[in-house]
């Protein structure tokens, strides 16, 4: 529940301007939040001049007054920033801490999300990498031999990967280092889950971000998101419900390969109206 406290309050009407859907009014001078139709965005709690508002929904410690050398990031360092990264496939033999994956995690839960729904959650795997990577190579030689058996018109353009999918498993099973081309040797996969694919990836792109700024480098394993279709040893080694989606798999590591420069990229296609 949102609250107000009274006290401190000084009837500014900034928590009213912002409420979108109007579930605020001030009453004798006194901002009165009705609770009704709020979902909990914390806009009232963000703007207020003299932090009169809380909720006991969640953790208050959660928030950080604004300070501008801390907040501000230049628009040409920031995009930059956005140039340099690097999907990455070259992995050190190096651990990845606990203290930086929960950070990356803090990059994707404050990321914004449809009605305020927070409806994303996170697998790490470290532990059970290795049980993972068999299933998902597996699972994948199955998927190409699936499809190299039934060529048709509509399956023949995944012909090149259903024959990339088998000789992968095929190399990891004769040399399961040298062979891992799912992972790469990584230490971590976090997998990122959610009914709304929107808010995933919102979350996602925030986290590659904050890997990273912490040294740390990923990529998204689209092969991992599709083995895990229909695949039930994969949500019993996880200990995921059949109803979790994972939306995106991000591998991460301490990259073993350093770029000197951005990359072009195609114009934009913008249509000005």
């Amino acid at each position: 529940m949102m609250k107000v406290d009274i006290e401190k309050c000084i009837g500014c009407k900034q928590c009213v301007r912002d409420c979108f859907p109007g579930d605020i009014k001030v009453d004798n001078g006194k901002a009165e939040i009705r609770n009704v139709a709020c979902f909990k965005c914390g806009h009232c709690i963000a703007v207020c001049p003299t932090g009169a508002i809380s909720t006991d929904d969640y953790k208050m410690e959660d928030v950080v007054e604004y300070n501008e050398e801390k907040f501000n990031i230049d628009s040409d360092t920031l995009l930059n920033f956005i140039k340099f990264r690097r999907s990455i496939r070259h992995f050190k033999d190096k651990d990845v801490e606990k203290e930086k994956l929960e950070k990356i995690i803090e990059a994707g839960r404050f990321t914004q999300t449809g009605s305020n729904s927070q409806g994303v959650s996170y697998v790490v795997v470290k532990d059970k990498l290795e049980d993972l990577k068999e299933i998902v190579l597996r699972r994948l030689s199955i998927l190409g031999e699936e499809i190299l058996n039934n060529l048709n018109s509509e399956t023949i353009k995944y012909k090149r990967y259903a024959m990339m999918w088998q000789q992968m498993y095929k190399d990891y099973k004769e040399n399961p280092k040298a062979g891992d081309k799912v992972f790469f040797n990584a230490p971590a996969v976090i997998l990122v889950i959610s009914d709304s694919p929107v808010d995933a990836a919102l979350a996602s792109s925030n986290m590659e971000l904050m890997t990273n700024a912490l040294g740390l480098g990923t990529f998204f394993s689209g092969f991992l998101v599709r083995a895990a279709i229909d695949n039930q040893e994969l949500v019993d080694l996880l200990g995921l419900k059949p109803s979790d989606k994972i939306v995106t798999s991000m591998v991460i590591g301490y990259p073993d390969i350093k770029f000197k420069r951005t990359v072009p990229r195609k114009d934009a296609s913008i249509l000005w109206k």
